[in-house]
């Protein structure tokens, strides 16, 4: 029964993963580029999927006493495409879209430097390629591709002369390049991926008052008026470890380590792109982080399989901000359907533990208690 059965056990499993980091207190991020795709059978695989995240965790301490009590994180969706063609026996490649980075918070009051609301998304488009031969009793994957980054950021700030209004872009291009080694029979699988970083200059445009951005110009103080911005900052290389292995008939035992260099991601800058002045700055200086996550599948038979995992996703603040440890249960069911098709769904729960900014003057820093974030996971896959 390791056959079928088992492929579908480890469907579940994926659908229990991308739950696994839902939370993202390991930086800004969010999903991952579904490349386990390219391990598929048959000619052309599709899937499509998406994850939705509620997190939830209330404000002890804020530089603006308004804001103790209130909760100013958002809740988001993940997005997941996929498809995968076969060129030959030996050769295959995959189209791959989600969204790995993001953020967004709206408080209740302003904060110390006037911000209301801010949010950002990294949107990914990628191709990723594989050459398998074969290997002892298995396959051996040979993994390369590239893929490029849509940056979107926006932030509304208040001020005595009106508001200020940060929209930011930018695209940039990376890569991908990996291992992997499968035995089918026995639904053993390993596979190490590097992801490499990026670094942004992403340009656009600040709008607000005369008097706030550019008194010089004797224009009336509460005239909005645009001002080219760049915003600069880092996004994280990541190493990721997968394994898997049937551990008896119709049961599955899966485990991911994921290392993140955070620790590039110091500040983002945002300056005016005419004379390099600093208009803000966010400090981070984080630590690299790691992601680790276990669990068990299980076939109940070849139609219906199932899967539980537990996730440790280790904050990587340092006193500057609120980004914590986080506890992730998480478990996934996978459906095959008499048109030949596979849905799976998954539920997940995180426990996020408090946080406290120490960087700061005691009046400036924040700090917020334990929380928890609810998730829920649904994808459907076809291939022929």
């Amino acid at each position: 029964m390791y056959g079928n059965a088992l492929k579908s056990a480890l469907g579940a499993g994926i659908a229990a993963l991308v739950l696994g980091g839902a939370a993202h207190a390991n930086g800004f991020a969010r999903g991952t580029a579904d490349t386990d795709i390219l391990y598929e059978e048959g000619g052309f695989t599709f899937r499509s999927g998406m994850t939705f995240v509620n997190p939830s965790r209330e404000y002890t301490k804020h530089g603006n006493p308004a804001n103790v009590g209130t909760d100013a994180f958002q809740d988001y969706v993940i997005p997941s495409i996929a498809f995968k063609l076969d060129v030959s026996d030996a050769f295959r490649c995959a189209g791959t879209y989600t969204t790995p980075y993001g953020g967004a918070v709206k408080y209740a009051a302003p904060t110390l430097s006037g911000k209301t609301e801010e949010d950002f998304v990294i949107h990914e488009i990628a191709a990723t390629c594989a050459v398998k031969f074969s290997a002892g009793k298995g396959n051996v994957y040979l993994l390369g591709g590239v893929y490029q980054e849509e940056f979107d950021y926006n932030r509304f700030n208040v001020s005595p002369l009106g508001g200020l209004q940060l929209d930011l872009r930018g695209t940039e291009m990376g890569y991908r390049l990996g291992v992997g080694y499968d035995i089918p029979d026995i639904a053993l699988r390993a596979q190490l991926l590097y992801r490499s970083g990026t670094d942004y200059g992403a340009s656009g445009t600040l709008t607000g008052p005369a008097g706030v951005l550019a008194p010089q110009l004797g224009l009336p103080a509460t005239m909005q008026i645009p001002v080219r911005a760049i915003g600069i900052g880092h996004l994280p290389q990541t190493v990721e470890a997968k394994f898997q292995s049937g551990i008896a008939p119709g049961w599955l035992a899966f485990a991911n380590i994921k290392w993140s260099n955070w620790s590039v991601q110091d500040s983002l800058d945002v300056r005016s792109a005419v004379t390099g002045q600093l208009i803000s700055r966010d400090i981070y200086n984080w630590d690299d982080g790691w992601t680790i996550t276990a669990g068990i599948g299980h076939a109940f038979n070849d139609v219906v399989s199932g899967a539980v995992s537990l996730t440790w996703d280790q904050g990587v603040g340092t006193g500057w901000d609120l980004q914590s440890d986080v506890w992730t249960l998480a478990s996934g069911v996978s459906v095959k359907d008499t048109l030949g098709g596979e849905l799976r769904a998954g539920v997940g729960v995180s426990y996020l533990t408090s946080a406290e900014e120490t960087q700061y003057a005691p009046a400036v820093n924040s700090a917020v208690d334990d929380g928890w974030s609810y998730a829920g996971s649904i994808s459907y896959r076809v291939k022929w």
